[in-house]
């Protein structure tokens, strides 16, 4: 009797942990997830006017193995992708049931690591405790359709000293086809002094930017 009741037991705390590993699961955290990830540029937009340059942007998921949802980010003018001018990692947390933070964070040595998103084996000796977070420079993401997100960062909370500014401001709007990123850098005195003037960057997925 009493073997039995220990089988019994171990059957519902093993039921118990199941049930919680299901209820842990964010399909809406998976789907931000997926979303993010792929190779994109703005040519399109850069074609149809000129004040735009053709960025590449790829965002690819690397450490797939972690609980947490982590992608490797490179920008880079597409007539230059071997020398990209901003690498980071970005890391997708649940804040609330309404918002998805896209923490960012810089890379020690990031030159180690161009284009290796071709190949995630290569961030294997890279911890997650060896990158630094840029506090303040999250984008907040909220659902806004069917499969459309939008998000920025809080109000002067990303500091930045690129070309003379004090903090950096980011605005995204993303579905499953694109990526909208309009990035702008203010003085202390709130001039814009860096990034598109007239709206964000509008970066095509795949194939999808060639068929517009």
């Amino acid at each position: 009797m009493k073997y039995l009741l220990t089988a019994i037991a171990l059957t519902l705390l093993v039921a118990c942990a199941t049930e919680q590993k299901i209820v842990e699961k964010d399909p809406e955290l998976e789907n931000v997830y997926q979303m993010m990830q792929g190779s994109y540029d703005s040519s399109l937009q850069a074609s149809q006017d000129s004040t735009y340059y053709n960025i590449s942007l790829e965002m690819h998921p690397v450490w797939e193995s972690s609980k947490d949802k982590w992608l490797y980010v490179e920008q880079a003018l597409a007539s230059r992708k071997d020398k990209p001018y901003r690498v980071r990692m970005y890391r997708l947390t649940r804040i609330n049931e309404n918002e998805i933070a896209s923490e960012v964070y810089t890379i020690p040595d990031e030159q180690e690591f161009y284009g290796k998103y071709k190949n995630p084996e290569a961030f294997k000796n890279l911890l997650p405790t060896d990158l630094e977070i840029r506090k303040g420079c999250e984008v907040i993401l909220k659902k806004t359709g069917p499969n459309e997100y939008r998000g920025s960062t809080g109000k002067n909370t990303c500091s930045s000293s690129l070309r003379g500014a004090s903090f950096a401001s980011s605005l995204v709007i993303m579905n499953q086809n694109q990526i909208i990123s309009w990035d702008r850098g203010y003085d202390a005195d709130g001039n814009q002094v860096w990034g598109a003037e007239k709206g964000g960057y509008v970066f095509m997925k795949g194939s999808l930017r060639k068929l517009k």
